[in-house]
C-alpha cells in the first residue's frame, strides 16, 4: 500500500533513534522545527523528507538558528531481522555557519529470537563534510554498533560509538537529542549546546536494564537502567575518563509517574602531550514527576 502525509509549520521531527535529528523531548523547552515535511510509505519502504527554515533550539530564542536545510531518511524493512536505512542531512544555518555540514550515512538493524532470548543489533556508518557557509574543509567519519540480549525482564547491551576528530573539529550532530548519547552528564557538550570533542570521541559502554513486575498497584511499569561508559580520545587513543549512569522510572498511578536519574563523569587526571584535555568531572541528579492530563 502507498501513503503520503505532508505537514507544514512548527513541528517535532524525530528520525530513527534521534542520533542525528530529534526534539530533545525531556527538556522543558524542547527542540522544534519550522519546516515542510513529507512522510511517505510504499510497501516495505518508508521515508521522511523535510525542508527546514528555522530551528527552535532548547537554549532560547536568541540561540535559534535560521536554516536552509534538507533532511532525508529512507528505510527498507524486508524482515524483522533486517532493516536497512539510508540518510542525508544537509544542514545550512545562516547564523551558525560553523555548525553547517552535510552528513551521508547508512544503517542496518534488526532483531530475532534465539530460543527464549531476543537478540537485537544496530550498525551505522556516516561521513560528514563541510557544506554551504562552512568554509573549513573536513571529512569526518562516524561508526556505531551495538548488540543487546533480552531474557524475560532483563536486557544487557554492549555498544561502541566513534565520532572522528582531526584536532580542530569533531564529528557533530547539532540537531540530535544529544543528551541520550555519550553519557547523561553531558560532559562533552560545548557552550553552544553541541555535544562534540575536537579530537573525536570513542565511547565503549555496557548497560543493564530490568523491568520488575511488582504486585503493588501503586508502583507499576517500573524500569531500572544502569550504564557504564569508557571514553577515549579518537585521534590519539588516550583515556579521557569514564561515567556511570543510573535511572529508575515508575508509574504511581495511571496518570502520575516518577523518575530518579543520576550521572557521574570522572575525567582522566592527566593525558599525553598532544591530546586535548578532557572536560571537568561532574555529577548530576534529577527528580522528575510527570502527570498526564
Amino acid at each position: 500500500s502507498a501513503a503520503l502525509q505532508v505537514t507544514a509549520g512548527r513541528q517535532r521531527i524525530l528520525l530513527d533513534d534521534q542520533r542525528f535529528v530529534g526534539n530533545v523531548g525531556w527538556r522543558q523547552d524542547e527542540q522544534t522545527f519550522d519546516s515542510v515535511r513529507a512522510d511517505f510509505a510504499l510497501g516495505r519502504v518508508k521515508g521522511t523528507y523535510a525542508y527546514v527554515t528555522h530551528i527552535n533550539r532548547i537554549l532560547g530564542e536568541l540561540k535559534d538558528w535560521d536554516s536552509d536545510s534538507h533532511l532525508l531518511n529512507v528505510t527498507w524493512s524486508p524482515a524483522e531481522a533486517l532493516r536497512l536505512q539510508g540518510f542525508v542531512y544537509a544542514l545550512d544555518f545562516g547564523n551558525s555557519a560553523i555548525n553547517s555540514s552535510i552528513t551521508k550515512g547508512a544503517k542496518a538493524s534488526g532483531k530475532t529470537w534465539v530460543g527464549l532470548y531476543q537478540v537485537a543489533y544496530n550498525a551505522t556508518y556516516a561521513v560528514q563534510s563541510e557544506y554551504r557557509g562552512n568554509t573549513a574543509a573536513f571529512d569526518l567519519d562516524y561508526v556505531a554498533a551495538d548488540v543487546a540480549g533480552t531474557f524475560d525482564i532483563y536486557t544487557v547491551k554492549l555498544a561502541y560509538e566513534a565520532l572522528e576528530g582531526n584536532g580542530t573539529r569533531g564529528f557533530t550532530t547539532p540537531l540530535a537529542t544529544v543528551h541520550a548519547f555519550q553519557g547523561w552528564s553531558d560532559a562533552f557538550v560545548s557552550a553552544g549546546g553541541n555535544k562534540s570533542f575536537a579530537d573525536g570521541i570513542e565511547d565503549k559502554n555496557i548497560s543493564f536494564n530490568v523491568k520488575p513486575r511488582f504486585k503493588r498497584t501503586y508502583l507499576f511499569n517500573t524500569d531500572l537502567i544502569v550504564r557504564y561508559h569508557d571514553f577515549d580520545d579518537q585521534r590519539t587513543g588516550a583515556d579521557l575518563g569514564s561515567e556511570w549512569n543510573a535511572q529508575l522510572t515508575a508509574a504511581i498511578t495511571p496518570k502520575l509517574s516518577i523518575a530518579l536519574k543520576y550521572a557521574d563523569f570522572r575525567r582522566e587526571a592527566t593525558v599525553p602531550a598532544g591530546t586535548l584535555a578532557p572536560p571537568a568531572s561532574r555529577s548530576k541528579a534529577w527528580l522528575t514527576l510527570e502527570y498526564k492530563l
